[in-house]
């Protein structure tokens, strides 16, 4: 069982003092927080692609590649890269730069993004969305598998047996599958033989077990080894010390950038109530003392059946330091527990999920 982060490396007002932190600041932060992670045992670390703003990075691979050059351990993944509007063969040779430079440690999670700054940003049509997306994951599957690409699609120029450098050091490059919860994009990843991350931020996570099941049957249908597939969940949360304590820290941030985009998409308030519900053993917010954050990754990984859990920390505006001393605790309190539990599963041979 893996245990990590992921963060979309936001620059909103802080929500007590008003104070808009700049995007280089941020950066430096976000560095600072993947080297504590890896210091304190987590496995992997992701950082969004957003063009917005209010987001700090625009090229995730140059953020983990900050990282990589000083820490040892820790996978390094974008959460996601926006496939969409972007170039497969760049995304290919960026991330088998960070591969190279990591030793071994770099993974592509790619989706199609919840945000579509992206897509006019760089000269793409909407009405093409879904075209986009099936196409350059074909390119991106083609380089990763062999070193000369002849292709040819609708969206990009073709390629004519050319070579992509430099190679990555794993065979082949990990390509994940980023899902909010579509089926399509489930069974997509399934018939793939590709892993998939769902993000799970809202409702109650057990409603995801179908979607799992669905993504399994197409893989075996596919004849892709199902057990070697992982199943990945992203969901919200900070660790504190104490429960209430920690909800208290984390909830201002949290309803000023839930209510932010639930104005743009036309969602309702979110309150105290909506956040409280949410932070019970069935909802999709994990925060709490180490404790109460494990009991919650234990009961998904029995209930869903992932394999990697993330922890999205921070939601909008907080402390770095808050930041930083909720990272230790998922690294030296959280992870243990979790893993300690999954270890005697699996010891006695009980069912994983």
């Amino acid at each position: 069982m893996e245990i990590g982060l992921s963060t979309f490396v936001e620059t909103t007002p802080d929500v007590e003092t008003g104070e808009v932190i700049s995007h280089a600041q941020r950066l430096r932060e976000v560095v600072e927080e993947i080297v504590l992670a890896d210091k304190v045992g987590l496995d992997v670390f992701g950082v969004g692609e957003h063009h917005r703003k209010d987001y700090a990075a625009s090229s995730p691979t140059l953020v983990l590649a900050a990282a990589a050059m000083q820490t040892k351990w820790i996978r390094l993944t974008s959460a996601v890269t926006v496939l969409s509007s972007d170039d497969p063969v760049r995304v290919f040779q960026d991330f088998a730069t960070l591969d190279g430079l990591s030793n071994g440690r770099a993974e592509i999670m790619a989706g199609r993004g919840s945000f579509i700054e992206s897509f006019p940003l760089f000269g793409y049509d909407l009405n093409d969305y879904e075209e986009l997306f099936e196409e350059k994951l074909d390119l991106l599957l083609r380089l990763r598998e062999s070193e000369k690409v002849t292709w040819s699609g609708n969206h990009r120029p073709a390629i004519h047996d050319l070579g992509v450098y430099p190679r990555p050091v794993q065979q082949p490059l990990p390509v994940w599958i980023g899902s909010g919860g579509n089926t399509e994009s489930v069974i997509r990843a399934g018939l793939l033989g590709l892993p998939l991350v769902l993000a799970i931020i809202g409702g109650r996570p057990t409603q995801f077990a179908p979607l799992v099941q669905l993504y399994k049957k197409a893989a075996a249908q596919a004849g892709h080894d199902v057990s070697k597939l992982p199943v990945a969940s992203h969901s919200h949360g900070f660790v504190g010390e104490d429960t209430v304590a920690a909800a208290d820290k984390f909830f201002p941030s949290t309803q000023a950038a839930m209510n932010v985009i639930g104005r743009e998409r036309g969602w309702g308030h979110y309150g105290r109530a909506s956040f409280d519900a949410a932070r019970s053993l069935e909802g999709a917010l994990y925060v709490g003392d180490p404790e109460t954050v494990a009991e919650k990754i234990i009961y998904l990984r029995k209930n869903v059946g992932i394999t990697r859990f993330m922890l999205h920390c921070p939601l909008g505006t907080m402390p770095h330091e808050d930041v930083m001393r909720s990272i230790e605790q998922l690294g030296t309190e959280v992870a243990p527990r979790v893993r300690e539990e999954v270890a005697r599963w699996e010891a006695a041979g009980e069912p994983k999920e």
